[in-house]
């Protein structure tokens, strides 16, 4: 099975993108790595299961090319997440504030969350993905939450 790279452009253009600016925090260099994410596929002879076999691919070399972008010389060139937040639109304060402190979480408990949540992934197809272990997902999400919580809590409180 080998869809037209324009296919897929139409179809996950979007869910890459949000999973390349989860890592990179940077929306210019999570457009890259979406571009460079198709070129590689249009490059390779690679034919595949499924379609769902094809979305992983897309999204484990976008995730690789993401991780790439940081390690860069380019990447101490970035805009810093506060400055990036005020040219965000949120419909309330608590989104806004939800934004930040998801993009806060180390990028390995970031990452399973969003394929989690935003994705609709299972733990299985995230361990397949990220290469790791069911029970090691399993802990990332668990952690990642633990993270949320605490850190939401705080500031709830703080606030009160």
């Amino acid at each position: 099975m080998r869809p037209s790279t324009q296919e897929l452009v139409d179809r996950y253009r979007n869910n890459l993108y949000a999973v390349a600016f989860n890592v990179c925090k940077n929306a210019q260099d999570a457009e890259d790595v979406v571009q460079d994410t198709f070129i590689q596929y249009y490059s390779t002879r690679k034919q595949f299961e499924t379609e769902q076999h094809v979305r992983a691919w897309l999204i484990r070399v976008a995730i690789n090319k993401a991780k790439n972008v940081n390690n860069s010389f380019w990447r101490k060139n970035k805009v810093p997440l506060e400055e990036y937040m005020e040219t965000l639109a949120f419909e309330t304060k608590e989104s806004a504030e939800l934004f930040e402190t998801v993009m806060r979480l180390p990028e390995k408990y970031r990452i399973a969350i969003h394929l989690f949540y935003y994705e609709d992934y299972t733990t299985n197809e995230i361990a397949k993905i990220l290469k790791i272990s069911v029970s090691n997902v399993k802990v990332r999400l668990s952690r990642g939450r633990s993270l949320l919580k605490e850190t939401l809590k705080e500031e709830w409180e703080y606030d009160e």
